[in-house]
């Protein structure tokens, strides 16, 4: 069954390994019959600081509008981002401070501790570059960004099942393994 996938290349730079993963899913995406949208961004110009918080509220600029608009079409998020110091790049994470508001992505409603998740009904897979090792990243550091991602931000929205994809260690890789990553995220995309 096709579905609406909004693919967010969370790489602050261009000509990336990320940037090679996203595309890569997409192209699999459409060619499995998906209906697909490539965010960058890199391609983003943005104040990523939220300033005091959530009030007085910023006027999103353009490029923001345009995230918030897919991320209400999408019905699969595909988030792709290294992990710099154990989490997402800064850009990245201030794109998340200024669009997943409340009243768009959760409410706060009298008398619950828990907040509504209003990004419900969609689910999200974070394809994540690292030079940690796989094993050490879980088995000893817990994967802290991982949680992090899963638990305080898409599931707190409402985003389920949350499917991570490491692709490490980047550092010392070859062209050849990077070609295999590029062919398995294209491969995740065809099956997403």
């Amino acid at each position: 069954m096709a579905k609406r996938i909004l693919v967010l290349e969370g790489h602050p730079g261009p000509d990336s390994l990320c940037g090679a993963l996203a595309a890569a899913y997409v192209q699999g995406a459409t060619r499995a019959g998906h209906d697909v949208k490539l965010l960058r961004l890199s391609q983003m110009q943005f104040d990523p600081d939220m300033g005091p918080g959530f009030k007085p509220e910023k006027v999103l600029e353009p490029c923001l509008a345009e995230v918030q608009a897919a991320l209400t079409w999408c019905e699969h998020l595909v988030i792709v981002h290294p992990l710099w110091w154990g989490l997402m790049p800064a850009k990245l994470k201030g794109l998340i401070d200024r669009v997943l508001l409340p009243g768009f992505a959760f409410r706060y409603e009298p008398g619950q501790m828990v907040p509504a998740k209003l990004l419900k009904g969609r689910s999200a897979e974070v394809l994540v570059t690292s030079d940690t090792p796989p094993w050490y990243l879980r088995f000893l550091l817990w994967t802290p960004g991982y949680r992090a991602m899963r638990k305080q931000i898409l599931e707190f929205c409402g985003f389920s099942p949350v499917r991570f994809r490491t692709f490490a260690p980047v550092h010392g890789s070859d062209e050849k393994k990077r070609k295999g990553w590029i062919g398995k995220a294209e491969r995740y995309g065809e099956v997403a």
